[in-house]
């Protein structure tokens, strides 16, 4: 009998890499967003698969808001020097220091729409005109709105009322000066296709997303790992929970989920009974119901 849980799978693949390899034979100056999170792990190890036994012909771009889990740089650097690409990293604290962007202040404040300007600027400064990243549309209602190749205006800007028709697998990479792409070859991936993938693939991942223990606050609904960026407020209590990170991102917005699953086994039966979508615990979505789509209008993502 036939596995159709691989064949899935496989057509998954297959579709990522040909937008990939698509990307590489359009664009002149492409390059593969990368945050230390899953999805762009996942991205990675497509884009090897894709130009095998060449190395990945365009570098990774990684955003640094200054504020990441230790194991996720740990990761970055140890996955980088593996395959022998090429690390890019924009700096969110050297945006800071040079004012091109002002750190917001307050109780809750948060780096995350400084990464738009920074990332705009890494992309100017890269001449790169197509991003890739592994955004999926099952993650958030805005990306639910995306195009495989996304276009941006000279600004960075997505509109999203105003997009390419995409039929029979034909994207439209044309663009004006100064004008570049975002593409998401993961577009029709799920979050349980990224973690069967991962198992079929055996594709190792940082130990955050992994059942540990951790000292955490509950703050707004939301469980954050104690560290040096996220310290306990008046009438906040420092707990122990054993928990996870679903998703990966700035230490000081990313929430956890209590839980037991320490293997990829548990973290799959454990996302199939999940009745919330894993960015659900993300604090910088719940500033307002429309939060995601405002930052990826200007820029973000």
């Amino acid at each position: 009998m036939q596995d159709y849980s691989v064949t899935h799978l496989k057509q998954l693949e297959s579709e990522a890499i040909y937008i990939l390899r698509e990307t590489a034979a359009q664009f002149e100056r492409p390059v593969l967003l990368f945050s230390g999170g899953k999805d762009s792990i996942v991205m990675t190890h497509l884009a090897m698969k894709a130009f095998w036994p060449a190395k990945i012909p365009f570098p990774l771009l990684h955003v640094d808001t200054g504020h990441n889990f230790p194991e996720t740089i740990t990761y970055r650097d140890d996955l980088v020097e593996r395959l022998g690409a090429n690390l890019v990293v924009g700096s969110v604290e050297q945006a800071i220091a040079e004012g091109r962007v002002v750190e917001e202040k307050g109780p809750n404040a948060s780096r995350n729409m400084l990464q738009i300007q920074t990332l705009l600027d890494a992309l100017e400064e890269g001449q790169y005109d197509a991003a890739m990243g592994g955004a999926r549309r099952d993650e958030e209602k805005a990306r639910a709105k995306e195009r495989f190749f996304s276009h941006r205006d000279e600004f960075g800007q997505w509109d999203p009322k105003n997009q390419r028709p995409e039929l029979w697998n034909i994207f439209n990479g044309r663009m004006a000066q100064g004008e570049h792409f975002r593409v998401f070859p993961l577009s029709n991936w799920t979050e349980m296709d990224v973690w069967q993938y991962m198992k079929a693939e055996n594709i190792e991942l940082p130990s955050l997303y992994y059942a540990h223990d951790r000292e955490v606050v509950v703050r707004n609904g939301t469980i954050l790992a104690v560290s040096e960026f996220v310290q306990p407020r008046d009438g906040e209590v420092v707990e122990t929970k054993r928990i996870r990170f679903r998703t990966m991102g700035d230490a000081t917005i990313t929430g956890a989920v209590e839980s037991d699953a320490d293997t990829m086994d548990k973290i799959i039966e454990e996302v199939a009974a999940a009745r919330q979508t894993e960015r659900g615990n993300r604090a910088d979505d719940k500033r307002s119901e429309s939060a995601m789509e405002d930052r990826k209008k200007a820029g973000y993502f």
